[in-house]
This record gives C-alpha cells, sequence and structure tokens, in this order.
C-alpha cells in the first residue's frame, strides 16, 4: 500500500472541519510563502491580511479540489493568488502599478493590474531558499508516492556523461509525447517497451535509470521553479 498523496489526503479531508484546520497548521509556511510570491514581501501571520485572504482562499481550494484539478498544492497556488488579486483590485491602496500576465488552469489568461512591492527578481536569496527548501519537501512527498527517495536518487544519479545523455534523450522523448507522460503519471509506471523500440535503447539501460527519469519528469512537469535550474539533464 503504496503513503498517501496530498492530492488524495484533500480528497477525504473536504467535508471534515477538524482534519482541514490540521491541514491548515501543517501547511501554515506553504500558505505564507504562496502570499510572499504573489506580494513580492515577507509576510505574518496575525500582521497582515494578505495571509487572512490565503487561508481562507486555502481551505476553499480544499472545498473545491477534485483530482482532475492536478496537483493540489499548485490548484491551492493559484486559488490564493487570485483571491489576493482581487483583493488589490477592490483595495487598490499599492501605489507602484505594473502590468503581469496572471495564468490559470481554470480561466483564460488576462493580463492584470497588479500592485506590487518588488519584483521577483528583487528576492533575497533567503527568501529564495525558502520556496525551495518548501519545494523539496513536496517533491520528497511526491515521490514517496512512487517509492522513491532522495537517497536512492543519489545513488541511480548519473556519473558518466554518456549515460547522462542517454538519459536525456529518453526523458526529451517522453516529453514531447503527452500520451506517456499520462501514462506515467496514472499508472506510475514507466513504458519501458515503448521508448526500449522507439529509441533503441537496451531495456537493461532504461531500467537501470528508471527512477532518475521519473523524478526528472515529475520535477520538469510540475510546480518546481526553484529546483529545475539545479537539474543537469539537457
Amino acid at each position: 500500500m503504496h503513503p498517501i498523496t496530498i492530492n488524495e489526503r484533500v480528497v477525504a479531508i473536504k467535508n471534515d472541519d477538524e482534519q482541514i484546520n490540521m491541514l491548515i497548521e501543517e501547511y501554515k509556511p506553504f500558505i505564507a510563502a504562496s502570499v510572499e510570491r504573489v506580494t513580492g514581501r515577507y509576510v505574518e501571520y496575525g500582521r497582515d491580511d494578505e495571509l487572512s485572504i490565503a487561508l481562507i482562499a486555502f481551505v476553499e481550494a480544499i472545498r473545491s479540489y477534485n483530482i482532475t484539478k492536478g496537483n493540489f498544492l499548485s490548484f491551492s497556488q493559484n486559488v490564493i493568488k487570485r483571491r489576493i488579486i482581487d483583493y488589490y483590485r477592490k483595495e487598490k491602496k499599492h501605489s507602484v502599478t505594473v502590468s503581469i500576465n496572471e495564468y490559470s488552469s481554470d480561466e483564460d489568461e488576462e493580463c492584470i493590474d497588479l500592485s506590487i512591492g518588488k519584483s521577483l527578481e528583487e528576492y533575497s536569496k533567503e527568501e529564495i531558499s525558502e520556496y525551495r527548501r518548501l519545494e523539496i519537501e513536496q517533491l520528497k512527498k511526491e515521490l514517496s508516492a512512487w517509492d522513491i527517495s532522495f537517497y536512492e536518487l543519489m545513488e541511480v544519479s548519473p556519473k558518466q556523461n554518456k549515460t547522462r545523455m542517454l538519459y536525456s534523450d529518453i526523458i526529451k522523448y517522453i516529453m514531447s509525447r503527452e500520451d506517456i507522460i499520462r501514462h506515467i503519471m496514472q499508472k506510475k509506471s514507466l513504458p519501458v517497451s515503448d521508448i526500449e523500440k522507439s529509441l533503441r535503447i537496451p531495456r537493461k539501460k532504461i531500467e537501470r535509470g528508471r527512477k532518475y527519469i521519473i523524478a526528472v519528469l515529475i520535477i520538469c512537469s510540475g510546480e518546481y521553479e526553484h529546483i529545475k535550474d539545479y537539474i543537469n539533464w539537457g
């Protein structure tokens, strides 16, 4: 029996107020980091209105979530972002206005005037490190559903350039095929026969890199923007 994922947990507790409150307490750092990604500044519980709005948005995300919406944490970030933008539109209390493009899995692309204190590029190294830490925590949970640990990734990561290029070819092939990506995410298995036939790579070599390949695919297709820069597979 595989460990329960955050997605499965949310579906199971969406009508249980006590469990929802427990999840909120557990994910308060994630909620704060999501707010900081929008506002561009440090926020603190009990002081910043944006966090109160984000907590309400997080509950909204829990109650409205279903598996078809993809990863819950990505979905909840979008809900939090939209509610804070709605708040800024109503309050109009920031003085510097910039035009940004907001993307949502549920809404069409739109151009929004959003007032922010500073751009993402001005985040301090400490703030970026915090986001990376949260991403690593989420990645660890997601990989556990595949029975993959960080220790195993260290063991199976390619040490030679030739092997790295071989895995790179496999990953590029998979990333170009949405049907294969869907198969992998739904079945939680690598279609070795398909890869072997299409790329003419020996089955043993594909199997040897299975966990590494899956981990890179999860990172590249997920909300791991601060980790992606550290993945050398190209």
